[in-house]
């Protein structure tokens, strides 16, 4: 078994704060604990049921079903990512206008996974779809960049640093490769649709939301 671990970008220096990109792992910390408590009665009246935002029910769950997640490898997951990815776009970007890409980029795999199972009432969770318009923006911007990386097989691991194309290219790869493996299942599991929509709308709206200065890159070891 083998895979890898983004730790974030070693090219640049933040100009800014990280703030957004703290607050949204907080807020999901925070609704995952709420999840812990309130149970599956929690989950189901905030997460996005296909069947009833088709129907014109619920559809604000369109955005709270961002920061809902299945477990703690789900959740630890997709924070891994975020920081991973996000302090940079958000660098990038200012802080207002990330949150506002983000929040979109949700919205926009979230809405891709109802349409493709409208009468689906097996619940779509998670901030997947909204990290990866992170990394679809992040691909565009800083293709370049070093992503320290943990790459392990099996009991060998090795930290490294790979050019963010290939790190988020293969990634996305496994997307689309898994999408392909489950189209026609109906039984739950990863959302992959809502991670290829998410991150072609970060491919494609990246320009409109990264300002003219993006920060510069550091030297690094």
């Amino acid at each position: 078994m083998g895979g890898f671990i983004p730790l974030g970008d070693v090219s640049r220096r933040h100009r800014r704060s990280s703030f957004v990109t703290l607050l949204l792992i907080a807020a999901n910390a925070v609704v995952f604990f709420e999840e812990l408590t309130g149970g599956d009665r929690f989950l189901m009246h905030w997460a996005a049921i296909p069947m009833f935002i088709t129907h014109g029910r619920h559809t604000i769950t369109l955005l709270t079903a961002m920061f809902l997640h299945a477990g703690w490898l789900h959740i630890i997951g997709n924070m891994v990512y975020l920081w991973a990815f996000g302090p940079e776009m958000e660098d990038a970007m200012g802080s207002p206008s990330f949150l506002l890409f983000y929040l979109l980029g949700g919205l926009v795999a979230m809405m891709a996974q109802v349409a493709a199972t409208p009468f689906s009432r097996i619940p779509v969770i998670g901030a997947s779809g909204a990290i990866a318009a992170v990394m679809g923006a992040f691909i565009v911007t800083f293709p370049r960049d070093r992503i320290r990386t943990v790459l392990f097989l099996l009991i060998f691991i090795r930290v490294t640093y790979i050019p963010a194309v290939f790190v988020i290219g293969f990634w996305f790869l496994l997307q689309i490769f898994n999408l392909g493996a489950v189209t026609s299942r109906h039984s739950g599991g990863v959302a992959y649709l809502a991670h290829v929509a998410g991150f072609v709308f970060g491919l494609a709206s990246a320009r409109l939301f990264v300002k003219k200065d993006p920060p510069m890159p550091a030297y690094w070891n």
